[in-house]
């Protein structure tokens, strides 16, 4: 009796699965963003302070900013319109007004782009990986994302959710490291944020550019006090 052959996975899936991991080499374990400013302050102490600061990152920043950018950069380089990409990317450098917070999602850019343009010949986003080799362009983290995979054929909701969840992930991963938090208390703390993070990525696919917003002065605080910190493990 012979077996049926299995589907071959889906390219675009198997694509958002290597941008979206731990090990994929967009820096982001050197960041905390903001994160150990809170743990030194005492405020975030234990697995619940982590939640609530990842929660308040999620709803605050990562959501209704970065994710909305990953959803409409995928649409535009899936249609190669590097104009709007471009746009894109300027609307979110005028939002990122910490130095740090911003240099930081400058530098994961820079860096998804570099490793995205080396994994095949794809001509629309060598011309985006140029624009910001060149300076004409800052190259943030949420908009390389979402165009390394829009080139991929990903879906934008789907893109959104691989970045929320890389994001809550980085910083849990960050918590293990700065608190007396345990490897199963992490993994419990994010399937806690799976409907969070489902909710969120399916706002920002409906959203547009003027929808773009983000407010969370207590994090962009602890970000700017951070530079000050007489010990710092992370960057940012």
């Amino acid at each position: 009796m012979s077996v049926p052959a299995s589907p071959a996975p889906d390219p675009a899936l198997l694509a958002v699965l290597q941008f979206a991991d731990g090990l994929f080499p967009a820096g982001g374990f050197a960041h905390s963003f903001g994160l150990e400013t809170y743990t030194q302050d005492g405020v975030v102490r234990d697995a619940a302070g982590l939640e609530a600061f990842v929660r308040a990152q999620l709803c605050a920043a990562a959501g209704p900013a970065d994710a909305v950018a990953v959803a409409l950069a995928v649409r535009a380089a899936a249609a190669a319109d590097a104009a709007a990409w471009l746009e894109l990317d300027a609307r979110l450098e005028a939002m990122k007004t910490v130095p740090e917070l911003r240099a930081a999602s400058r530098q994961m850019g820079r860096q998804t782009l570099r490793v995205a343009t080396a994994l095949g010949d794809d001509r629309a986003l060598a011309a985006l990986a140029a624009a910001v080799a060149e300076g004409r362009a800052p190259g943030h983290h949420a908009v390389a994302f979402g165009a390394a995979l829009g080139r991929q054929g990903a879906a934008p909701e789907t893109a959104a959710t691989a970045f929320l969840y890389s994001t809550a992930a980085l910083l849990v991963g960050a918590g293990l490291r700065l608190l007396p938090v345990g490897q199963v208390e992490g993994q419990r703390l994010l399937a806690g944020l799976r409907p969070l993070v489902a909710a969120l990525a399916a706002a920002a696919a409906r959203a547009g550019l003027d929808d773009l917003w983000s407010f969370a002065p207590g994090l962009e605080l602890a970000g700017v006090r951070h530079a000050t910190l007489e010990r710092r493990l992370f960057r940012s």
